[in-house]
């Protein structure tokens, strides 16, 4: 009954947003606004129905701006509701604030589709080296995942729409859908907050060589998925952060969060909108970088 009168106020509201007074039409505007995601079917019939330039714009910013609203509020909830949460659903959000049709299933059955590949190919009796080995060959040989060196500031690098389409994107995209299906797999997989450089790290047990005790979850070796899946060592780790004049702080060692790595991707979006002197979009970001800050 709620939905219907809700139906009914919103298509009310829709029809008189050809209001020409300024302060009334923000006023109408701000209701509509109050009702979210759930007014944008009737908005986007009104946009199909008129050929008035003016009505029309009005129409594609109220929708661009319940759309915006929906992926702040959305990726905020996700952050507050900690490590659970899976790493996809945030990265959606963010490539809904510049593709806001992109659809969920798709996405997922994409995904699915090089897990079933992989899975497979894979063999319980093997290595961990051996199992990264059979991964990257279907990951970078069958699925032609490779690096964008030519576009690396590409806003398009970032998101999961286009990475999946272009089988190309940045150290972060790339790395991060190497370990959505690693993960899916049950691979002991977690990412990596460079500076610099996105990598991920196979987990294990191992000896602490400090208090000489077998530990879980420690890095066993190192894995840069930007070039092709290779394999590495804290000892090439601890040289990186030297050339880079940085002191090797534990935290560039050891698995990151969700978070961690979402924000991230924002930061990285903020810096490629600005190379691309794409003001409205980077300043949609600097939102939601803000929004995100407020959870940490």
């Amino acid at each position: 009954m709620t939905e219907l009168k809700n139906g009914r106020s919103i298509r009310a509201l829709v029809s008189m947003l050809d209001e020409p007074d300024p302060a009334v039409f923000k006023d109408i505007a701000d209701k509509i606004l109050h009702f979210g995601e759930a007014a944008i079917p009737f908005l986007e019939a009104g946009l199909l129905e008129t050929r008035d330039e003016n009505l029309r714009t009005r129409f594609e910013e109220l929708i661009g701006n319940i759309q915006r609203e929906a992926v702040f509020e959305g990726l905020s909830r996700w952050a507050k509701d900690g490590e659970n949460n899976d790493l996809l659903s945030a990265w959606l959000l963010v490539t809904k604030l510049h593709y806001p049709n992109v659809n969920n299933d798709d996405i997922g059955n994409e995904i699915s589709t090089i897990r079933r590949d992989v899975w497979m190919e894979m063999n319980e009796n093997l290595t961990a080296l051996e199992k990264v080995k059979v991964f990257n060959h279907v990951f970078y040989q069958i699925h032609q995942f490779h690096a964008n060196l030519e576009n690396y500031h590409d806003p398009d690098n970032s998101f999961v729409n286009r990475v999946l389409q272009n089988r190309t994107g940045n150290p972060l995209s790339i790395g991060i859908l190497y370990l959505l299906v690693a993960q899916s797999l049950d691979m002991p997989i977690a990412g990596i907050n460079l500076p610099e450089h996105f990598v991920l790290a196979y987990l294990g047990e191992t000896i602490d060589p400090q208090s000489m005790q077998m530990k879980k979850n420690i890095p066993l070796f190192y894995i840069n998925a930007f070039s092709n899946g290779a394999v590495f060592s804290a000892r090439e780790i601890n040289d990186f952060l030297t050339k880079l004049g940085l002191e090797p702080l534990p935290s560039f060692f050891r698995p990151c969060t969700h978070k961690d790595i979402i924000m991230r991707m924002v930061n990285n979006l903020v810096f490629a909108y600005s190379q691309n002197e794409q003001e409205d979009r980077k300043r949609d970001m600097e939102v939601l970088r803000d929004r995100l800050k407020k959870t940490f």
